[in-house]
């Protein structure tokens, strides 16, 4: 009797909707152009308060692409995973004849660290101003971070399995992750990801709990990793959902493989132990690796999780090295997020899905606004370079001390976006 074949999670679909754009493509042109959108908080209720800059998403129009029935009962930033996984399912050529003919084989999982804040506020405040006939039913689940994967499953008939990654910022790369598992394990298809909304007033006041956060009014110098002049990280909006598919039953429908989710791993080492990282990221980076079977000298361009905090980026820099050898002081690194904000769970997708466009393009784009670099890292500045990439490795790391790596081979889709 024949050994059953080895089932791979490929990526087959990419749905962005962030602050440099609200397509796939718009995201990825700024990105590799290196274009900073970076800007002044401009949202009611935020002017006096402590940040001043952050990503914000200027030109998405809810209405426009999601349903009255949906929008009612959900926050922005499920609004923003309801448009993100409609261009990923697009995208993979996932039509509804093929969710009709097998439904319980699409599975959904995200990940989310704020919540529905911007709803949660708007039922609180008709709450106390006007009493408790004025309070909607859905504030019970709008602001729930598992509101996500509900309502892409409920609305596109999903009824796979579903789940909600709660591991803080490394919960973005955990959820691919968990996608990929689901996959090796029997589910054909996972739609899989994260999106943000944590500009509302009241979740700015609750970031502005965290030591990490940037309250520096220049957005050309508010977010510098790697740089003397880091003083923390600047929030954004947004996010990306990608569709995860056994590579196998992609192929059979026609779809194409644009990647793959070969190796992941996570460690814990407590929050704003940045220095302890160092030591957490580099074992999730050897995990990664060795569930890829991917020596370290392969690994062509690193994401960098990039906090903006010294101790933090001294550790990054140190866990790169430690991990990869000699060649960690040589590959390639970027972090496009400093032009576009750091979007908590939402980060790391985002920068899994600039991977895959970056291998498909071989280039890899710049990091904006850092330009003077004082940690020992091939930091890519200024302008996208070009590079044969075949493995791309995507870090994260959260506040509250989670560390996570991805490693992602090139699939075999032709350069498009």
């Amino acid at each position: 009797m024949s050994e059953p074949h080895p089932r791979r999670a490929a990526v087959t679909g990419i749905g962005v909707v962030a602050p440099n754009g609200i397509t796939t493509e718009t995201f990825w042109k700024a990105t590799k152009e290196g274009i900073s959108v970076l800007d002044r908080v401009t949202r009611d209720g935020c002017e006096h308060l402590p940040l001043k800059v952050a990503g914000e998403i200027r030109e998405f129009e809810p209405s426009a692409a999601v349903e009255e029935r949906f929008l009612v009962q959900t926050d922005r930033f499920t609004h923003f995973a309801l448009a993100a996984a409609d261009m990923a399912l697009d995208d993979a050529r996932l039509a509804r004849a093929d969710i009709e003919q097998a439904p319980y084989s699409i599975g959904v999982v995200t990940a989310a660290g704020s919540g529905g804040g911007e709803f949660g506020q708007r039922e609180l405040q008709q709450l106390w101003g006007k009493g408790s006939r004025y309070v909607g039913p859905y504030q019970s689940i709008a602001w729930f971070y598992a509101a996500s994967t509900g309502q892409i499953s409920i609305r596109r008939g999903f009824k796979g399995p579903c789940g909600v990654v709660a591991a803080d910022e490394a919960g973005g790369l955990d959820a691919l992750a968990h996608a990929a598992r689901s996959v090796r394990r029997g589910t054909d298809v996972v739609v899989a990801g994260s999106t943000e909304a944590p500009l509302a007033p009241y979740s700015v006041v609750c970031q502005l709990g965290y030591q990490e956060l940037s309250t520096a009014d220049d957005p050309a110098r508010a977010y510098r990793p790697f740089t003397s002049a880091a003083c923390g990280f600047v929030p954004a909006e947004g996010g990306a959902v990608l569709v995860v598919e056994d590579e196998t039953t992609a192929l059979e429908r026609g779809a194409q493989v644009r990647a793959h989710l070969a190796g992941h791993a996570s460690t814990f080492t407590g929050a704003s132990r940045w220095e302890q990282s160092r030591e957490g990221l580099a074992q999730a980076i050897r995990g990664a690796l060795d569930e890829a079977g991917c020596a370290p000298e392969e690994i062509d361009v690193v994401f960098a999780d990039a906090l903006g905090v010294p101790d933090a980026d001294r550790a990054e820099a140190l866990a790169i090295a430690d991990a990869l050898g000699a060649h960690g002081r040589q590959v390639p690194v970027t972090a496009p997020k400093t032009g576009i904000g750091r979007g908590y769970c939402a980060a790391p997708v985002l920068d899994a899905a600039a991977a895959v466009l970056a291998m498909e393009q071989g280039v890899v784009p710049p990091t904006p606004n850092v330009f003077d670099i004082c940690h020992d890292l091939d930091l890519v500045t200024g302008r996208a370079r070009a590079a044969e990439l075949r493995t791309a490795l995507v870090l994260s790391r959260g506040l509250m001390g989670s560390n996570s790596a991805l490693v992602l081979r090139r699939g075999t889709a032709d350069a498009a976006q």
